[in-house]
């Protein structure tokens, strides 16, 4: 490691330089160049200005946010990503066994030069340029707690806010028939209210949407909701908890199961076509309401440590 060319991509919201500085000496030290996020850049020129430069190992210090734009630009170089987990969500971070403690422990995995090859999401649509997620995309239920939830609540209680928004995302989804292209096949007429497209399958709270969803397999996980009344949810969740919770833990199913109300599925790539506008979110980001998008896997397309 002591020869490796290492940037730092941070987010000041998050953090302070000098606390970042204080973890990677503790972590055991190494020499760093240090690029700063702004709120019009997550990352994508910092981290572009640390390739130029010769990084050989970008850091994203910062939140989903950093963490996506930093991954998006190294896809396909041979630059690895590090992750120092600052945000609300370090949905990325949690389902790659990140440290969650703090800058030091997350800068001594970083140095201890391990990675692993992970997939990437890239997505386009309506008025949305074509971009990478690392996590999952999708309308619907997700998007609407992202959407919906009380930033003050979220700066004081952190991912529990999304609790708190959950009755309102409900309430504000309902059932759409939508035309779905799934690898390149004839496209099909399906009822949904959320559509989720999953490279990894975990929340917060050790929540797990996709039980199936692998980083580092080629291809996405599909988790389609049509949920509807007190019985319909009822369903959904036995599915999460029962089916796809406690009896695959003592071995009863090993691939997810499909329910009334939740179908599971894996694709490459996928198209989908809404009747009316629905918000749609990347990794935790709001991106505005399209009526098309359509997803594709980029299969290995950067190491991380």
């Amino acid at each position: 490691m002591a020869d490796e060319s290492i940037a730092i991509v941070w987010n000041p919201s998050k953090t302070s330089r000098d606390v970042l500085e204080k973890g990677l000496e503790a972590a055991g030290g190494a020499d760093a160049s240090w690029y700063e996020t702004t709120p019009e850049d997550a990352g994508q020129r910092p981290a572009s200005e640390a390739l130029a430069a010769g990084a050989q190992v970008v850091v994203a210090a910062g939140g989903d946010g950093t963490v996506r734009a930093v991954a998006e630009r190294l896809a396909g170089t041979s630059a690895e990503l590090g992750i120092v987990p600052l945000g609300t969500g370090n949905l990325l971070a949690r389902n790659l066994g990140v440290p969650l403690t703090g800058p030091k422990a997350a800068f001594a995995r970083i140095l201890a030069a391990e990675s692993r090859e992970i997939d990437l999401g890239w997505i386009e649509g309506t008025g949305i340029e074509r971009q990478a997620f690392a996590v999952m995309a999708g309308f619907g239920i997700d998007a609407h707690m992202i959407v919906e939830t009380d930033e003050t609540l979220k700066s004081r209680v952190g991912w529990l806010a999304y609790v708190e928004s959950l009755g309102r995302a409900v309430t504000a989804s309902e059932t759409l028939a939508l035309q779905v292209s799934v690898d390149g096949s004839a496209v099909e007429e399906v009822a949904g209210h959320t559509l989720l497209v999953g490279n990894c399958g975990m929340l917060q709270g050790g929540i797990t949407l996709m039980p199936d969803a692998d980083p580092s397999d080629g291809e996405l996980d599909l988790l389609l909701l049509s949920a509807e009344g007190v019985a319909g949810w009822l369903d959904t969740f036995r599915s999460f908890v029962w089916d796809n919770g406690i009896r695959r833990l003592v071995g009863a199913s090993e691939t997810a199961v499909s329910a009334d109300t939740t179908t599971h599925a894996r694709a490459r790539s996928i198209t989908v076509e809404l009747p009316e506008p629905r918000v749609l979110e990347i990794d935790g980001e709001d991106l505005g309401e399209v009526t098309r998008f359509a997803i594709e896997v980029q299969p290995g397309a950067v190491r991380v440590r």
